[in-house]
C-alpha cells in the first residue's frame, strides 16, 4: 500500500503505480476485473465504445469525442500513451483533469485493491473508469492499450467495439500475420453488440471469431461505404440507412474519419449533419501530422510502424513541392519495425537526423543508421540536440519532419511550449 497518500503529488502516484506490479505487462483480466467489481466500475457511463486497431485509435476516437460533444453529449476519454504528461490519458468533455481529480481517484483505488497488484497501464485505467463515474459522462471512448482480448480495458461489456484497422506491430507478442493480429483483437467484440472494422479486407479470423462471439460486424464497402470526389475536396459516407454528402477533407485518415462516422451511425444519440461536418472541419490531433510552424515547414507526427508511416510519407509528397529540402529527425523504439518504418522515406528525404530516445527501449542513432546505408545521415545522443541542427541546416523553404514515437515528437513539443488538450 502506498501509504503517503495525503499530500502526495501526482509525480509521486505515477512512480509508485510504475512500480507497485513486479512485471512490466501481464496479460490477464482476472486481477483489474476483480477490483473493478469491488468499486462498481464495471458500469462506468450508460454506454461504452471501445477502440483497438493497429493504428488510426487516437484520431477516430478524438473525432467521435469531438461530434458527440458537439451534440450535448457528455463524453469521456481514456487512451494511451500520453505525449507531454500523464494528464493527457483521461479527457472528460475534451479536457484533461487537474492533478487533485487524479491523485483523488488514484487514492480510491489503492484503497480498494488491498493487496491485488496491479500493473500501470491496469491502475490507469481503473482510475479512467472511476473518474468517468464520478462526473457521470454519457459515453466512455476506451482505446485499447495493446491486443484486445486480454487488454485491460476489455473487463467492460461494450456497447460498441471497434477495430480502426490491422497491421503488423507488437509482433513479439500479437503474432507476425495479421490473421494471428486479429484474432487477439477481436476479442473486444461482444455478443449482439456491434462490431466495427474500418477495413474492406477482413482477416478470416476475425470473420470467425465475430461468427463465433455472435458480433454483429460492421465492415467498410458491405455494411458502409465512402467516395472521394475527384477534386479531392469533399468526400461522402452513407450506409443502408444513412448518407452523409459533401463533407469537407479533415486532417486526420479518411479511413478512420469513416471508422468514427460508421461508430456515430450506430449510436442511438441525435446528432446532426452540420455537427458532423463543422467537426470534419476543424479536427486536428496532437503529435499526428501537426504542422507547427511555416518557414521552414515543421510538422511532427507519432508514425512508428510501417503501415503508419507509409501514409505519413504518402502526405509529404502531396503537400511538398519536389524543390523543397527535407530534413527528416527520426527517433523509434528499438522493438519497432525500424527498417520497414524508414524505407517509406527513401528518395523523399534529404537529411536525416538520427537521434537516441531516452527510454530503455530506445533505440540509439548508430542503431537507426544502420537502416539508412548510403543516405545523408548525421548521428545525435538527443532529440534535442537533432533538432537545433535541423534548424541551422534548414531555409525558410525546406521542411523538418519530426517523426518515430511519441518519444521523439514529446521533447520538442515540450522545447517550443506546445500544448496537447486544454484543462477542465
Amino acid at each position: 500500500m502506498f501509504t503517503n497518500t495525503k499530500s502526495s503529488s501526482l509525480s509521486s502516484w505515477i512512480n509508485h503505480i510504475k512500480h507497485l506490479h513486479h512485471r512490466n505487462m501481464d496479460l490477464g483480466l482476472e486481477r483489474v476485473k476483480y477490483v473493478a467489481k469491488k468499486l462498481k466500475l464495471l458500469h462506468p457511463s450508460p454506454y461504452t465504445i471501445i477502440v483497438g486497431g493497429t493504428n488510426g485509435k487516437g484520431t477516430t476516437c478524438h473525432l467521435l469525442e469531438r461530434i458527440l460533444i458537439s451534440s450535448g453529449i457528455r463524453v469521456g476519454v481514456y487512451n494511451s500513451p500520453h505525449i507531454l504528461y500523464y494528464n493527457e490519458r483521461i479527457r472528460i468533455q475534451g479536457k484533461i483533469l487537474q492533478d487533485t481529480d487524479l491523485v483523488q481517484s488514484m487514492k480510491i483505488i489503492e484503497k480498494h485493491r488491498h493487496n491485488i497488484s496491479l500493473s500501470y497501464f491496469e491502475f490507469s485505467t481503473l482510475s479512467a473508469l472511476q473518474l468517468f463515474k464520478k462526473f457521470s459522462v454519457d459515453v466512455a471512448i476506451l482505446e485499447v492499450g495493446l491486443g484486445g482480448k486480454l487488454d485491460a480495458t476489455n473487463i467492460i461489456n461494450s456497447d460498441i467495439s471497434v477495430i480502426t484497422n490491422i497491421a503488423l506491430d507488437h509482433t513479439e507478442i500479437l503474432g507476425t500475420n495479421r490473421n494471428s493480429i486479429a484474432k487477439q483483437k477481436s476479442g473486444i467484440f461482444r455478443n449482439k453488440k456491434p462490431a466495427i472494422f474500418g477495413e474492406e479486407n477482413v482477416p478470416k479470423t476475425l470473420f470467425n471469431e465475430a461468427n463465433k462471439i455472435g458480433a454483429l460486424l460492421y465492415v467498410k464497402n458491405k455494411n458502409w461505404w465512402i467516395k472521394i470526389k475527384k477534386n479531392k475536396k469533399k468526400w461522402s459516407w452513407w450506409n443502408k440507412n444513412y448518407i452523409l454528402t459533401a463533407l469537407p477533407i479533415p486532417k486526420i485518415p479518411i479511413e478512420n474519419a469513416a471508422t468514427a462516422l460508421a461508430i456515430v451511425s450506430c449510436l442511438p444519440f441525435n446528432i446532426s449533419k452540420k455537427n458532423i461536418k463543422n467537426e470534419l472541419q476543424k479536427i486536428q490531433l496532437p503529435g499526428r501530422f501537426q504542422c507547427i510552424k511555416k518557414n521552414p515547414l515543421i510538422i511532427l507526427d507519432a508514425a512508428h510502424n510501417p503501415h503508419a508511416s507509409a501514409y505519413l510519407s504518402n502526405n509529404i509528397k502531396k503537400i511538398l513541392k519536389k524543390t523543397k529540402k527535407i530534413t527528416v529527425i527520426v527517433g523509434m523504439l528499438k522493438d519497432k519495425n525500424i527498417q520497414g518504418t524508414l524505407a517509406n522515406f527513401k528518395g523523399i528525404a534529404k537529411n536525416w537526423n538520427c537521434a537516441s530516445i531516452k527510454h530503455e527501449r530506445g533505440a540509439t542513432s548508430e542503431e537507426l543508421s544502420i537502416h539508412l546505408r548510403g543516405e545523408n545521415i548525421k548521428q545525435f545522443n538527443n532529440v534535442v540536440s537533432a533538432w537545433n541542427q535541423a534548424i541551422k541546416d534548414s531555409s525558410k523553404t525546406d521542411c523538418i519532419l519530426i517523426f518515430g514515437s511519441f518519444h521523439t515528437i514529446s521533447p520538442i513539443m515540450k522545447l517550443l511550449r506546445i500544448s496537447t488538450y486544454p484543462k477542465i
